[in-house]
């Protein structure tokens, strides 16, 4: 496919980033990506974009928040393309949150494990529907962990 310099259609970028338009669009109303408009008022992306779409995805990929990206990309200079030197900061400071959820997670499937053997579902000991009795200490005298919109 021959691509127009420096501006990319949406059909266009997509087919490079193996994104649907609809997703192009989704990117560009959180403020990930930015497109202009023709006379016409077609959508035109700059060819670059295809990058920024990398990065989103990659810090999609392992969990990070969109607002968080979406934060990320906002403090680079002048809204250019992150760079690996970007990356790496970045996912420097991702890095201590990704640990404390997969700690989270590898203590919940532990938790889980338990939970399979023991049958108990009680609502006092249960330490994966309600470690260390929390509700109770929250919601004294309620018998419910959960309240229906109704309820």
């Amino acid at each position: 496919m021959s691509l127009p310099a420096p501006h990319w259609t949406p059909a266009q970028l997509a087919e490079r980033s193996g994104l649907k338009v609809s997703a192009l669009h989704f990117y560009e109303r959180e403020g990930l990506i930015v497109s202009t408009r023709t006379s016409g008022n077609q959508r035109r992306y700059p060819r670059d974009t295809v990058r920024r779409l990398a990065f989103v995805r990659a810090a999609g990929r392992v969990g990070v928040p969109l607002a968080d990206i979406r934060a990320a990309l906002a403090d680079l200079p002048a809204g250019r393309t992150p760079t690996a030197a970007d990356w790496e900061r970045l996912s420097e400071n991702w890095r201590a949150e990704l640990d404390t959820r997969i700690a989270t997670l590898t203590q919940l499937r532990d938790d889980l494990g338990g939970c399979i053997r023991c049958g108990c579902l009680s609502l006092e000991r249960c330490a994966l529907f309600n470690p260390g009795d929390e509700y109770g200490g929250r919601h004294p005298g309620k018998n419910t962990l959960m309240r229906t919109r109704a309820g």
